[in-house]
């Protein structure tokens, strides 16, 4: 068994929170960094330790994964279009919601592929959201089929978990989310928007890190993959 990983997965509120990266990223001893709500023209190639394998393009306030380059060598990173709320029509075209990065991880000898997922925001129903998620899924699936699979992200999805869970283990995922609530905008409203969604993989344990300028918590995921 290869040591596990420790991803993070984290909203940046429209680049707000973007100059909290180095402290995550060296207090937490990161191995792979997918954000979200990142200005895709203003991210470094290296936070750190860790090189950005690829951003969004179309869409500013995009997506961005980041990876340790000692641990892993970048196979290839795919974005994918996933269908438009009514939010999406009328503010902005942002249609790019899934990132992936296929990675060889040394230490385990093997590839993983890395999603990172953002679903359309609230104004949207959960039944889009629930096909945005199958969608991602299924381009995961055709371009790393039968990999461990994780997919992290701001799912926009607070109420009615259970059904959302008993969906993904019968498309072959297990649901998993943080001890504490991911989002904390106002006094009185807090929920977990920021999941994890995974196949052939362990998902040993989610925590909820400190608040820093986003909205959005961010959570540390310890993924153990078999050799």
């Amino acid at each position: 068994m290869g040591r596990e990983l420790n991803i993070v997965s984290y909203n940046l509120r429209e680049h707000h929170a973007s100059g909290e990266l180095r402290d995550l990223a060296r207090l937490y001893d990161i191995d792979v960094m997918c954000l979200q709500e990142c200005d895709t023209n203003d991210m470094p190639e290296r936070i750190e330790h860790l090189v950005l394998a690829d951003s969004t393009k179309t869409n500013r306030l995009g997506l961005a994964i980041y990876y340790r380059e000692s641990r892993f060598r970048l196979e290839a990173t795919r974005v994918f279009a996933l269908r438009k709320s009514m939010h999406d029509r009328v503010m902005a075209p942002a249609h790019e919601r899934l990132l992936a990065a296929k990675l060889f991880d040394h230490e385990i000898g093997r590839e993983i592929l890395v999603g990172d997922f953002h679903a359309a925001p609230l104004t949207a129903t959960n039944s889009l959201r629930r096909k945005q998620i199958a969608a991602a899924h299924s381009a995961l699936r055709i371009m790393g089929p039968g990999l461990p699979t994780v997919m992290l992200g701001d799912y926009n999805y607070p109420w009615f978990r259970a059904n959302l869970s008993e969906r993904m283990e019968q498309s072959g995922y297990l649901l998993s989310f943080s001890d504490k609530p991911t989002y904390a905008r106002f006094k009185y409203f807090k929920g977990h928007f920021d999941f994890v969604t995974s196949a052939h993989t362990r998902i040993d344990s989610i925590d909820t890190l400190p608040q820093g300028e986003s909205d959005h918590l961010p959570i540390l995921v310890k993924v153990g993959v078999e050799d």
